[in-house]
């Protein structure tokens, strides 16, 4: 029987799919995107059954990180962890993190099985970006309303106790938006007016420059981030009044490991 004609575009796509990888940067740049969401919503159709059997446990989130940290390797991109001590400590803390892009949560799934009890502050939007959204739910995600800051504030504060009681990591990208312009941007209040209201400890977390993205230039070349965890720091016995300070300390010390990161991987590339 002769090959339809769609059959003929199939074969012709696959054989040319190649070629335009390898020559097309921006095809590439596409492409990568492309089979990282589409791999997650797959993942995320999978283990959307099973995580109904305890919804709302951070733990799903391992199970989910089992599954989706090999999208790093496809994607040819390498994690490697400084301070693992600081993660892997077995505490409720608030996690603050620089936030480039979305493939920072690929850095995350990295990571997951040393921070094992741990969740993310997102946007209320992504809920609503299914298969993900209701896998990211039943992973125990909090989503807030950023439009809102004093109910995001509420929202936050009603997490805590449960934070506490059952010693879980906190993560939050204080900067809010994404940069990757080879700065950490100033932070938004919300996530040390938390610690401080619940004295738990500020322990930030560094991912070095994505030197092989950039999303104007349409490239996402293979690369190498450094991510640092760097020791906890205490806000017991501060207030409302220390806010400032502590975010600006907070963010001053990842501003230089940032720096002295990225110059490492950018040196060695």
């Amino acid at each position: 029987m002769a090959p339809s004609g769609l059959e003929v575009i199939l074969v012709g796509f696959i054989l040319v799919l190649p070629f335009l990888y390898e020559t097309s940067k921006r095809f590439r740049y596409y492409f990568k995107f492309l089979m990282y969401y589409g791999i997650v919503m797959i993942n995320s159709v999978i283990l959307i059954p099973i995580m109904t059997f305890r919804p709302g446990n951070v733990k799903n989130l391992i199970l989910a990180s089992s599954l989706c940290h090999h999208i790093s390797t496809l994607l040819g991109l390498r994690w490697e962890l400084k301070g693992r001590e600081h993660l892997e400590k077995e505490q409720a803390c608030i996690i603050v993190a620089n936030h480039q892009s979305s493939i920072d949560i690929l850095g995350m799934f990295d990571i997951w099985p040393i921070m094992d009890k741990c969740t993310v502050v997102a946007k209320k939007e992504i809920f609503y970006f299914w298969p993900f959204g209701l896998a990211a739910w039943l992973c125990g995600l909090i989503f807030i309303d950023r439009m809102h800051s004093e109910k995001a504030r509420n929202t936050l504060n009603e997490a805590t106790d449960n934070i506490k009681k059952k010693k879980i990591k906190l993560w939050i990208f204080p900067e809010g938006t994404r940069h990757n312009d080879g700065e950490i941007h100033d932070f938004k209040k919300g996530a040390f007016h938390m610690a401080i209201n619940s004295q738990l400890p500020i322990l930030p977390v560094v991912f070095s420059s994505y030197y092989f993205l950039n999303t104007n230039e349409k490239m996402f070349d293979p690369g190498r981030v450094i991510v640092t965890a760097l020791p906890p720091i205490s806000t017991e016995g501060l207030g409302p009044d220390d806010i400032e300070s502590l975010m600006t300390r907070t963010r001053s010390t990842m501003s230089e490991v940032f720096h002295v990161s990225s110059h490492e991987v950018q040196t060695a590339s």
